[in-house]
């Protein structure tokens, strides 16, 4: 328990990164790197056989929910999993410092995945739970890192970029390992593997903390003795009200997955909402900041939206490729989770592409501009969608290159939004509260990931190419306000490079 108290030994400041230095030369960004290999490997493996092993018959120990019913429980997981991602934040920059954060974080993760290895709806309900508080530690504080420690604008997004080259090689291998451990031995076997590998990972996560320096060494607003105790208390009374509205609806018979969907639905929509006026009418914040979190809020609306389009990747289109598409090659039929491996694929390719492309085009396009460029990627590849679920339409089984087509795209547009608006946090919100912004934008995305769980519902009673053109509407109508109201969302950018223009004088 040494890991949740007291200060970390004092160690001199991490060096930022030079414009010219070579990012593997710096300690910090190898620990940080290696830190997020292992967050990853959790992270694909879980969405590569989450939603196959929902609708597995339970006699080949699945949960033997319908199509439909396993796309919404992925949706939920992804959107309970972002909406932990504020009060991860909020542990942080209160309590445990980002450092410590990443290490408990890892150790959620890898508690539940063996949890899910332990047959019952009981420990599947716990892994899930646990899985989803270890991603919202671990996001958030790892993110708020990369901002403390990389440098201006440009040099953060060339750095997130970055970390997409190496993370998604374990991204890549993940989906093909624990893929085919699940679908071909056993799920348990499955989850087991990810547990294990995932603990390694909180071994060698602690051992690299000292790299970081002070950066995330300790909370930056430790709470009060008083406000600790009274926080401990509300959530005590908060879990033991869970835990009594569970134990009463499985013994009166009316918890079912239909009621917990919902539930978990109304609260990624209202919750973020909340938190955003919490921050905004934090009395340590000026009018400049508050003005700035205004931009902030329509930042992380269209990344919602970003995300709730995200979110089929491992559940609706996983299903298209289970059900819809031609596997077979040299006699040889590769598992439908091995499709989740194209987009980290894709990523490793491209990613060192944006990393270099970046920092040249933030001095020509402003972030409402990139932001706009990914939903029309994301919108084009849901259209590419709607053609191949149109020529499935009558049980063929269509080549895996139109999903291919569209994780290439979905892969262009995750960089560009993950990259653009993590880097943006630093600009829109006051250092002190960093944590918590980045917690906040992960919650606007578990709004995304609620409405995925909703919208998907939907595929077992709308036709396929209604739809994949439905969603393209709707990015390609989020794009259109972005490039119209381009010039006011791309003020507070100006303003911290200290000019009312791009750097190059172009318009944005």
């Amino acid at each position: 328990m040494a890991l949740m108290t007291g200060p970390l030994p004092t160690t001199p400041a991490a060096t930022p990164l030079a414009p010219s230095q070579q990012l593997w030369r710096n300690p910090w960004f190898t620990n940080l790197f290696v830190a997020e290999l292992w967050e990853r490997v959790g992270f694909y493996g879980i969405q590569a056989i989450l939603v196959l092993y929902a609708v597995a018959p339970t006699d080949n120990g699945g949960m033997g929910l319908s199509s439909g019913s396993a796309a919404a429980l992925f949706g939920a997981y992804l959107g309970v999993t972002f909406m932990l991602a504020l009060p991860g934040g909020w542990i942080a920059d209160r309590v445990l410092g980002q450092q410590r954060a990443l290490v408990v974080g890892l150790a959620f993760i890898a508690a539940g995945c063996l949890s899910l290895a332990v047959s019952g709806p009981v420990f599947a309900i716990i892994g899930l739970l646990c899985i989803a508080c270890g991603f919202g530690l671990f996001k958030p504080n790892h993110q708020a890192l990369i901002n403390m420690l990389a440098g201006p604008a440009g040099r953060r997004e060339a750095t997130i970029a970055a970390f997409f080259v190496g993370i998604q090689g374990t991204a890549l291998v993940a989906p093909l390992v624990i893929g085919f451990l699940g679908e071909r031995v056993s799920w348990r076997v499955g989850f087991a593997t990810l547990g294990i590998v995932v603990g390694i990972g909180v071994v060698t996560t602690a051992r690299g903390l000292r790299s970081y320096g002070r950066a995330g060494a300790g909370p930056a607003r430790p709470l009060a003795p008083s406000q600790g105790r009274r926080v401990a208390r509300r959530v005590g009374l908060l879990v033991a009200a869970v835990v009594v509205l569970v134990v009463v609806g499985l013994i009166g018979g009316f918890l079912n997955p239909q009621i917990a969907l919902m539930v978990v639905g109304l609260t990624l929509i209202s919750a973020p909402w909340g938190a955003y006026v919490k921050l905004r009418r934090d009395p340590g914040l000026t009018a400049d900041d508050r003005w700035r979190l205004s931009i902030m809020l329509r930042l992380v609306l269209a990344a919602t939206i970003f995300w709730l389009l995200a979110g089929q990747d491992g559940s609706v289109l996983t299903l298209f490729a289970k059900d819809s598409t031609d596997r077979t090659v040299l006699g040889f039929t590769f598992p439908a989770s091995w499709l989740q491996a194209a987009t980290p694929l894709f990523m490793l390719v491209l990613a060192p592409l944006f990393a270099w492309q970046l920092p040249r085009l933030g001095a020509r396009y402003s972030v409402p501009m990139k932001f706009a460029f990914a939903l029309v990627v994301v919108a084009v590849s849901f259209l590419v969608m709607a053609v191949a679920a149109g020529a499935a339409a009558d049980g063929t089984k269509v080549s895996p290159l139109w999903l291919l087509a569209v994780y290439l795209m979905h892969a262009c547009a995750e960089i560009v939004i993950a990259a653009v608006s993590i880097s943006s946090m630093a600009d829109l919100v006051p250092s002190a509260y960093l944590g918590q912004g980045l917690g906040l934008y992960w919650l606007f995305a578990a709004l995304g990931g609620g409405l995925a769980s909703q919208v998907s519902a939907l595929v077992d009673v709308l036709p396929g190419p209604v739809y994949f053109v439905s969603l393209a509407v709707v990015a390609l109508a989020v794009a259109a306000a972005f490039v119209a109201g381009r010039r006011g969302l791309a003020a507070p950018f100006a303003t911290a490079r200290g000019a009312g223009e791009p750097a190059d004088g172009t318009p944005y």
